[in-house]
């Protein structure tokens, strides 16, 4: 589990590609110090498996399926991802619960200075503006971030400067592709109120006569 506070920007270092599928060299830093072969880390918000570590780098395979799900895809060598460990039982709960897997991908279609903020608006499916509200909580290229609108196709957060400075984000463009997680719990929350099929005359899932008979 991931918290979306990413800790440092690495650096692609080389990328093999396969008929379905890549291994990324990347290197970075601070986050090497207690990386280990088996650990999980997340790239640009996708969790990934460190295969191979050095003191300042390590390897992870990209299967096909993360491919067609990301923009992992588009990276090339000298391109920065966000960079962020697995949660430490012991840590600071900064942003809000990521698992890595994200649901899809957004773009980026307008970018707008506010004193000393920047406002990016994205414009993504369906499919994920059914989970985004405002307020709410997003995950952009693995960074925790909060819904400051909403709108048909699209919903727009605002970036502070360290933001911009710490992350990807301080270098994206207008038309660029970024990976999207939603707020899990909404997620489960709608699983849970479906009803599943079951025998006639039986009765199953959670529903909202339920929920209030018990007082919630």
């Amino acid at each position: 589990m991931f918290t979306g506070i990413v800790e440092e920007k690495g650096k692609v270092k080389a990328i093999r590609a396969g008929a379905n599928s890549s291994v990324l060299t990347i290197s970075a830093s601070c986050i090497m110090d207690d990386v280990e072969l088996g650990h999980s880390i997340a790239v640009n918000g996708v969790c990934l498996t460190v295969t191979s570590c050095t003191a300042d780098q390590f390897t992870a395979d990209v299967m096909h399926e993360t491919l067609n799900r990301s923009s992992l895809g588009d990276l090339k060598v000298s391109s920065s991802v966000n960079l962020e460990r697995a949660m430490a039982a012991n840590g600071r709960f900064g942003g809000h619960i990521v698992s890595g897997h994200i649901d899809g991908t957004g773009t980026i279609t307008k970018i707008q200075k506010d004193d000393n903020a920047f406002w990016f608006t994205i414009k993504t499916t369906d499919k994920i503006m059914r989970y985004i509200i405002e307020k709410g909580s997003i995950t952009i290229d693995g960074i925790s971030l909060t819904v400051a609108k909403v709108g048909q196709d699209n919903f727009s957060v605002s970036i502070i400067p360290h933001t911009m400075s710490v992350t990807t984000l301080g270098e994206r463009k207008i038309g660029d592709t970024v990976n999207l997680e939603n707020d899990c719990i909404g997620k489960y929350v709608e699983k849970l109120m479906q009803k599943e099929e079951v025998p006639t005359g039986s009765a199953s899932g959670i529903t909202k006569d339920f929920l209030a008979k018990y007082g919630f």
